[in-house]
């Protein structure tokens, strides 16, 4: 099925390379375009947004403040956060607010397109110039975790097997394909694996498997 994707974006030229990037993409079907959050927020609220592709440094409303009202409106949406910016509290902001991927402007562009595309299918990703950012903040500010990697999480070894593919980025459907199964029985899997871990997404899961060596 295809999707709708909003570019949010203030850089004229970056925002035009976005669009000519994504309009020839097979699971793209219509680009709507806007150059602050302001008028983001009135497209999201105006037309059915599958994918939100979000520039943290805009004027006025920055973009954590623009992924939170939208996630706030339809958290089923995509959001993809694209900057320069890598500091840490930027970056776990973005996660809280509800931001789904976190990629760097650097990304080579074909590599953005499959990103897009894995988090739209329900993967979580964020960029591996600042995994290491997440991974230690983590470790310092979740204390409610603190005793979790003396936990036995009794995943099965399907389980196991499933969640280092979620680390690594995979989406349901790819899961399923490498695994030769079902995406209703990857899904099932998913599910008992956010469940025993006690996480409330696939982002989740996978901090909190790397942060613990879990896999």
């Amino acid at each position: 099925m295809k999707k709708n994707l909003l570019i949010v974006e203030d850089h004229e030229l970056t925002r035009f390379g976005l669009k000519t990037t994504f309009e020839d993409v097979e699971y793209v079907e219509t680009i709507y375009e806007a150059s602050n959050a302001e008028d983001a927020i009135e497209i999201f609220k105006n037309n059915k947004i599958d994918i939100v592709i979000m520039d943290l440094g805009l004027p006025n409303m920055n973009g954590i403040e623009a992924t939170q009202t939208i996630h706030s409106l339809n958290d089923e949406a995509k959001i993809i956060i694209l900057t320069s910016h890598n500091d840490e509290k930027e970056v776990l902001n973005s996660l809280k607010a509800g931001a789904n991927a976190y990629c760097s402007k650097e990304i080579n562009l074909q590599r953005l397109v499959q990103v897009v595309q894995s988090v739209s299918e329900g993967a979580a990703w964020f960029d591996p110039s600042i995994a290491h950012i997440v991974l230690q903040a983590t470790a310092n500010t979740a204390t409610e975790d603190k005793e979790s990697n003396f936990k036995e999480y009794d995943l099965t070894a399907r389980e196991a097997q499933i969640l280092k593919l979620m680390t690594e980025g995979y989406s349901n459907m790819e899961i399923a394909q490498h695994l030769v199964i079902s995406v209703n029985t990857t899904k099932a899997h998913v599910a008992s694996i956010l469940q025993k871990l006690e996480v409330d997404d696939r982002l989740q899961a996978a901090i909190k498997a790397l942060k613990y060596k879990i896999v």
